[in-house]
């Protein structure tokens, strides 16, 4: 049902998979299976996570999967009742993502810019693309060649659910794009081709992620940026930020994130805000009484 009624993608599926093996596995300790559980097991099973040290976002993920299992079970009648109508869900902060700086970034695409080629135009192309668009990374590694192949103003990205949105690209991502494609071409070897824009050599047939990531911790250390504050989707977040933070409306944003909900965009007004609460509790002349006591 996931797969083909929500055209969930593969690292959800595993993620449900791998939550479903280990609520079976604590149910089996208890004596009983997920078919038969009671919401006295499930509420067990919820304080267990949390008992573990479990952090509480992997616990709500966990929740939602199981809510999504049950009602799933009782809409095809394998059971009477839903179990997991009682449970609460973990109290869960506000935590804003991490993002790079404009000079930030610059340092990071000048780093990329300076490794030897054929890494440094690879890089620099996936980089300048990602902080044009904002695409997920498993958006950006999984580009078809077809997609830059005519050196398009435009990107048309499959997203979540697949989805299709327009996302257009920036003067600078356009060249490197227009720089990688010989190189890609050398590296592939004449006559040889592939489906994808930035190929790899594992069985996905493109470039991976953790590939990606660990490709991204490189640059960032060869530029001095710090690897604690580098993730895969570090430019993602930099994308939106630094858009709102030039005027960008929310809405349009949210387009080009793929976003279905506003309020996931929204969070990066609250990374624009902060730096804003900071300076007035440093300069403001009555920082301190503003600041509650306790």
């Amino acid at each position: 049902m996931m797969a083909v009624e929500r055209a969930a993608a593969i690292n959800t599926l595993d993620a449900y998979r791998r939550d479903l093996d280990d609520l079976d596995a604590f149910l089996t300790r208890r004596g009983t299976t997920p078919h038969k559980a009671g919401a006295d097991d499930l509420s067990a099973y919820m304080r267990s996570l949390a008992d573990c040290g479990l952090a509480t976002r992997t616990q709500a993920r966990r929740l939602s999967c199981l809510r999504q299992f049950y009602a799933f079970v009782f809409a095809e009648g394998w059971r009477a009742d839903d179990p997991t109508t009682r449970l609460d869900a973990p109290r869960l902060g506000r935590p804003l993502p991490k993002y790079l700086s404009e000079a930030d970034v610059e340092q990071l695409l000048a780093g990329a810019r300076a490794l030897p080629a054929p890494n440094g135009v690879m890089m620099t192309a996936l980089l300048e693309v990602l902080y044009a668009t904002g695409l997920r990374v498993s958006e950006l590694v999984g580009l078809p060649f077809s997609a830059a192949a005519r050196d398009p103003s435009v990107l048309i990205v499959r997203g979540k659910g697949d989805k299709e949105r327009m996302v257009p690209l920036s003067d600078p991502a356009r060249q490197a794009l227009r720089d990688w494609l010989p190189v890609r071409q050398n590296l592939l070897g004449k006559g040889k081709g592939s489906r994808w824009l930035f190929p790899g050599t594992g069985k996905a047939g493109h470039l991976t992620r953790s590939g990606f990531a660990r490709a991204l911790l490189k640059v960032g250390m060869a530029a001095g940026i710090d690897p604690r504050r580098l993730s895969p989707h570090v430019l993602r977040h930099a994308f939106a930020t630094h858009l709102l933070a030039h005027g960008a409306d929310l809405r349009v944003v949210q387009e080009m994130l793929g976003h279905a909900d506003i309020a996931t965009t929204e969070i990066y007004t609250h990374v624009l805000e902060e730096p804003k609460a900071r300076l007035v509790n440093q300069h403001h002349p009555l920082a301190g009484l503003l600041k509650p006591k306790g």
